[in-house]
């Protein structure tokens, strides 16, 4: 199976993403990827204005424009997007979409912590995902998500050989060292590959250095189930395709069988 990964840095304005967006999954799906995920946050970067006044629900316009693409492409795509919830607050949601198949995953762990509060704007999910893609189960995670393994771990037991975790994450000391040890720790913990796109930096290495603000570092991951970086991103917008065999996740847990 050939997945790609995007990365690139979501602005404030969900027609002008959906565009850039597009352009990025064409290259790769003209590079031979099926699965093709995408960061957290692509419809409307954080930081960029109120999230509610632009959310949409899966029948709107960007929703529905990544349908269209995934169903003229004959592709799968996951891509972060914020949904309707309250008056104040909205869904983040890693939609998924593609021939036959249109839904979301609303991500379970909110990113608070003593410099920043997601869920003050974020209502957070409660359920738990897994999709089929070329006959193989794939899971869904979120971002913040990735710091527990617990998650992981159940995805796992539901037969997710592949877990997609759209990402936009904060920078600061450390933080992108943090990233990468965290996505091979959860392949480790789960015995599946991670595939984690995470968004553009975009003010480069000193921003991703500089900013405690969920604006994406960068480096995009993608881990064998083995704990192996198989391919990984640098600070700017690019496409990763990466090609890997489900079948080495399940050879993984029989092999460790930790869960």
């Amino acid at each position: 199976m050939r997945i790609g990964l995007v990365q690139f840095t979501a602005g404030p304005r969900v027609a002008d993403n959906l565009a850039a967006l597009s352009e990025h999954i064409r290259d790769a799906a003209n590079k031979g990827a099926t699965l093709i995920a995408c960061p957290e946050a692509s419809s409307q970067a954080f930081e960029s204005g109120p999230l509610a006044e632009q959310a949409e629900d899966l029948d709107g316009t960007f929703a529905t424009g990544l349908r269209e693409l995934a169903e003229e492409l004959g592709v799968t795509i996951v891509a972060g997007m914020f949904r309707p919830a309250s008056e104040r607050r909205v869904r983040n949601t890693a939609l998924i979409t593609g021939p036959g198949l249109h839904e979301g995953y609303d991500k379970i762990h909110a990113f608070d912590t003593a410099s920043y509060r997601e869920s003050d704007n974020i209502e957070p999910g409660t359920e738990l995902v897994t999709f089929g893609h070329e006959g193989v189960t794939v899971g869904a995670a979120i971002c913040f998500d990735i710091r527990f393994p617990d998650q992981f771990q159940e995805l796992a037991r539901r037969g997710a050989d592949i877990i997609v975790v759209p990402t936009s994450w904060a920078g600061g000391d450390n933080k992108t060292e943090e990233w990468i040890a965290l996505s091979r720790a959860r392949a480790l913990d789960a015995g599946a590959f991670i595939i984690a796109p995470d968004q553009a930096n975009p003010d480069g290495s000193t921003g991703a250095k500089n900013n405690s603000e969920p604006l994406g570092v960068g480096h995009s991951v993608a881990v064998a189930p083995g704990g192996t970086v198989l391919a990984q991103g640098g600070f700017d917008e690019e496409v990763i395709v990466v090609d890997i065999d489900p079948a080495d996740a399940r050879r993984r847990r029989a092999a460790v069988p930790i869960l």
